[in-house]
């Protein structure tokens, strides 16, 4: 794990009016550490927004549902009947000698292990878990063999509900042709890449009914004409970003979650990797659980809904992507405005309409106001491995609207795909917290 992060994330709580939570603090606070082992392992293997929030649902709900089985927490589901296919029924007896404090962070540590293409990193990170367990926190034999045996059921019955959601036939699709149709999405510099998941709408949905179910609004009619609303959309866009101000351009890199940026100096290109969108709000949760103590089993709810619903938010948002398959700012304003002209950010390789950063922000920060009650504060450290400095919010919504508008200062979105963006996250959260109960 990065020193630096660990460093930040834990120095949040040391302030004055700090005091030690009741509980198991220090449980709650592996587990988030071994969120962000995933994290760097998906760092490692570049895994983009979508991909990353599939890992993440997938391995949070093998820790959930261990949680589920063997305490039965307050506020806990069960997610038969409400995850679409799921294979686990809604009836579980505890089972004896099992330790869920240790059998649920080595859960999130196995689905890792099996999901991740470098997943045989985190096999260290299970290695010392196991190895704590039994000095640190003085776990029997037998309680470690019968908890890992119920979390290694749990994974594999897991892995074969993954295998079965659509995500592995993607690869075998035929490969997507940009159209050449005037107002059609085109790769864009530097790296004229193809075009990233294309076909990512078809995989299964876990709580969703469908990918096409909250489809926004239509997007605003493509024109030339320099009177038109797009010609003034990408004149906004092109405008802003030639007077952007030190906040503004702070916000758009904190924001830009770029999983690999393409470097070039003269003839030599390098690559950077750092996190994805998703990454970023799986960081923020894991820092705001530990910030208002949570417990474990509320640390692993919150986690798990929030990996749910980046899940089905990007399934949604890519189904409009490639449906209305629009073009972007840089290619608009290369052809009508100045041939020129670059973004801050470097365009990402899929359409434009809608903003996923404003579908899958607005989608999460939805559900986290809900499972905190209350606007909460924090200052967002996760960039800060990355050389951002930290930014401090008010609430999740007022961090899922800088994160929306954060793509406007970057020359990558149109307000309009903002906007419709932030609407269809609304309606995609409101619909989660209905479907597990939390609203009517």
């Amino acid at each position: 794990m990065n020193r630096l992060f660990l460093m930040l994330f834990v120095g949040c709580l040391a302030g004055p009016g700090y005091a030690k939570p009741p509980g198991k603090p220090a449980a709650a606070l592996a587990y988030t550490q071994a969120v962000k082992q995933l994290t760097d392992v998906m760092v490692i293997d570049v895994i983009g927004p979508c991909a990353a929030a599939r890992y993440y649902a997938y391995a949070n709900l093998a820790a959930y549902e261990l949680m589920y089985r063997q305490q039965h927490p307050a506020g806990y589901v069960a997610f038969s009947g409400l995850l679409r296919h799921y294979p686990f029924t809604a009836s579980a007896s505890p089972m004896p000698a099992v330790d869920a404090d240790f059998g649920a962070q080595y859960a999130l540590l196995r689905m890792g292990e099996e999901m991740l293409p470098s997943g045989y990193l985190l096999e260290a990170a299970r290695e010392q878990l196991i190895a704590n367990a039994r000095t640190q926190h003085h776990l029997s034999n037998e309680q470690l063999l019968a908890t890992s045996a119920l979390a290694d059921s749990l994974v594999k019955k897991l892995l074969r509900y993954a295998a079965a959601d659509g995500y592995v036939k993607t690869s075998g699709y035929l490969r997507f042709t940009p159209g050449g149709q005037a107002g059609q999405w085109q790769p864009t510099p530097p790296a004229y890449s193809e075009s990233y998941e294309p076909y990512w709408s078809t995989l299964r949905p876990f709580l969703l009914d469908s990918a096409a179910q909250f489809r926004p609004v239509r997007p605003v009619a493509y024109s030339e004409q320099k009177e038109s609303a797009f010609y003034k959309q990408a004149r906004e866009v092109y405008d802003t970003c030639r007077v952007l101000t030190p906040t503004q351009q702070h916000i758009a890199n904190f924001w830009d979650c770029n999983p690999f940026f393409l470097n070039q100096k003269g003839h030599v290109s390098f690559g950077t990797k750092k996190i994805s969108p998703s990454g970023h709000w799986m960081g923020i949760t894991s820092l705001v659980s530990v910030q208002q103590h949570l417990t474990l089993a509320e640390t692993i709810r919150w986690h798990t809904l929030v990996g749910l619903t980046m899940a089905d938010a990007f399934i949604s948002c890519w189904e409009e992507k490639y449906y209305s398959n629009r073009i972007r700012p840089e290619t608009y304003i290369n052809q009508q405005i100045d041939r020129s002209w670059r973004p801050l950010l470097q365009t990402p390789p899929f359409p434009e309409y809608t903003s996923g950063h404003s579908v899958m922000s607005q989608a999460v920060a939805t559900v986290l106001m809900e499972l905190a009650g209350k606007p909460i504060g924090y200052t967002d450290t996760v960039e800060v491995e990355f050389g951002v400095p930290a930014r401090t919010y008010r609430s999740f919504t007022h961090a899922a609207g800088e994160a929306a508008m954060s793509r406007l200062y970057g020359g990558i979105h149109f307000r309009d795909s903002i906007e419709s963006g932030l609407v269809q996250g609304e309606r995609i959260g409101r619909f989660v917290l209905k479907k597990i109960g939390l609203q009517p």
